[in-house]
């Protein structure tokens, strides 16, 4: 058997190939990256002139002590504003449509820019109105973030259809190419599309031939593919990869390496080149007292502002539960929280009152008793009301109360119960380092449709991970998650 057999596909992978496109033009990353241009200039333009509309007023306005008017200084803003997105690299493709680097550059070229014109308005004299300078900056810098994630949505949506993906073939053992290819099938919106596999023969010593490389090319144009996906380093040595790459098209087809990291956030991986290795630092999970400090800070003033903006709410959803039945307006249940301590976890009720005494007969006659995440399908204990409170998780605001108590976090592991818990093996325990949360990733990425597994892998990786701008991010999903719940919530 060859080396590198791209007839013999494994039949995990069948299901994750997909016809050759011929005549398919590999340009999309440009074409995205023009899309975010034009999307970039129109924000900017409007952010900008708006700004001096509203701030200045539409007569022609001079700058103090200088030769120009402001309609001069919004047209050379722009421009600058512009430039900067270019020069900092927002629009690379290694960039755009992966976590939250995007948005980090973003706001490094705004602030930046905005502070190199402040210094150079100084340093030449020049009076800019302070209140048309500091209003563009935040205004024009969130409208930006925001139609990047308008952006983003779009292009993850078209990726779920196949479309403006990359399209790799996958070298390596079955079992390396079908581990791979599995995480890939689970995630569509990545920008990767499996079309065909090379299988790496682990009882054939020969080493990466020219034959081989040439088989492998010839199978990249008939499958249309613009890179290769190295799935392990099991079967080829650092050589073999080397020539595998140097086979490549330059700037047309690219080299993927799976590095053996699952669960890693970007932010915790760093490369650096010693002595030739291409060696990959990763950064230890660590909570600093003022990641610590900044992340209490947040959740008392975020609950706080929540409260007392959703304080009539709270005054209606009471009425209503209370107005459901007889029981507590409040159910307060006994849940797992950080360091395994035991709290007393708030929601509206929404079942009858009694409720729980049935949770086991119930599970039982499911066939789902003696198993993790204890939900009972078309649940007949859940009130009309309950119903609603549920699927728009109203019934969790009272939680906020939680927050404030420091019990729970905005963001965070959903805190489980005791007979959960015991389900945990050493792994799953690292979700008790940091406090449970209103919200978290597996809340905003499937609530009741994903598994026991799926849930405790998502907990996982954000204490691995923990940022304060993941936090922000994932709350921003779960209000859209709570407006269009879909059919997941229950």
């Amino acid at each position: 058997m060859d080396l590198a057999t791209s007839s013999v596909v494994s039949p995990p992978l069948t299901q994750s190939l997909t016809p050759s496109r011929s005549g398919r033009r590999r340009t999309w990353q440009s074409r995205y990256a023009r899309l975010l241009t034009v999307i970039d200039a129109l924000v900017v333009v409007m952010t900008v002139f708006g700004t001096q509309l509203v701030w200045l007023g539409p007569g022609h306005s001079g700058v103090s002590a200088a030769p120009i008017d402001y309609t001069t200084v919004s047209a050379v803003l722009c421009v600058a504003w512009l430039a900067a997105l270019t020069l900092w690299g927002t629009r690379l493709p290694r960039v755009v449509g992966h976590g939250v680097a995007e948005h980090r550059l973003v706001i490094a070229a705004s602030f930046q820019l905005f502070g190199l014109v402040a210094m150079a308005a100084y340093l030449a004299g020049i009076d800019l109105s302070r209140g048309y300078f500091l209003l563009s900056l935040p205004v024009g810098t969130v409208a930006l973030l925001s139609a990047r994630s308008a952006a983003r949505s779009w292009l993850v949506a078209r990726r779920r259809k196949g479309d403006l993906s990359a399209r790799v073939v996958l070298v390596g053992s079955p079992e390396e190419n079908a581990r791979v290819a599995g995480e890939i099938l689970r995630q569509p919106g990545v920008g990767l599309t499996v079309v065909g596999v090379h299988t790496v023969d682990t009882e054939d010593g020969q080493s990466w031939t020219d034959s081989h490389a040439r088989r492998l090319r010839r199978r990249l144009v008939e499958l249309d593919a613009d890179s290769v996906l190295v799935t392990g380093g099991g079967n080829l040595d650092a050589h073999d990869i080397r020539r595998i790459g140097w086979g490549l098209e330059p700037g047309r087809q690219h080299l993927i390496v799976a590095v053996n990291l699952t669960d890693v956030a970007g932010p915790r991986i760093h490369t650096r080149p010693v002595a030739g290795l291409p060696l990959v630092h990763v950064e230890t999970p660590q909570y600093s007292t003022r990641q610590r400090v900044l992340k209490r800070a947040f959740d008392i003033v975020g609950a706080a502002l929540l409260l007392m903006a959703l304080s009539p709410v709270l005054l209606a959803l009471a009425a209503l539960v209370r107005l459901s039945g007889p029981g507590p307006i409040l159910y307060r249940q006994e849940r797992v929280g950080q360091g395994g301590v035991r709290f007393g976890m708030l929601k509206f009720r929404s079942m009858v009152d009694g409720a729980d005494t049935r949770l086991s007969e119930l599970l039982a006659a499911q066939g789902r008793d003696g198993t993790p995440l204890f939900k009972v399908d078309n649940d007949p204990r859940v009130t009309p009301i309950g119903k609603i409170l549920r699927r728009y998780s109203l019934d969790e605001i009272p939680q906020l109360f939680n927050v404030l108590r420091g019990q729970m976090s905005l963001v965070g592991p959903r805190p489980q119960r005791d007979a959960e818990v015991a389900f945990y093996d050493d792994d799953a325990r690292r979700r008790l380092i940091v406090r449970p949360g209103m919200s978290g990733l597996w809340q905003v990425s499937g609530r009741s449709a994903l598994s026991w597994e799926d849930a405790i892998r998502l907990d996982l990786f954000y204490v691995e991970n923990w940022s304060f701008v993941g936090d922000i991010v994932i709350l921003l999903r779960t209000v859209r998650a709570v407006v269009a719940p879909g059919d997941t919530a229950h």
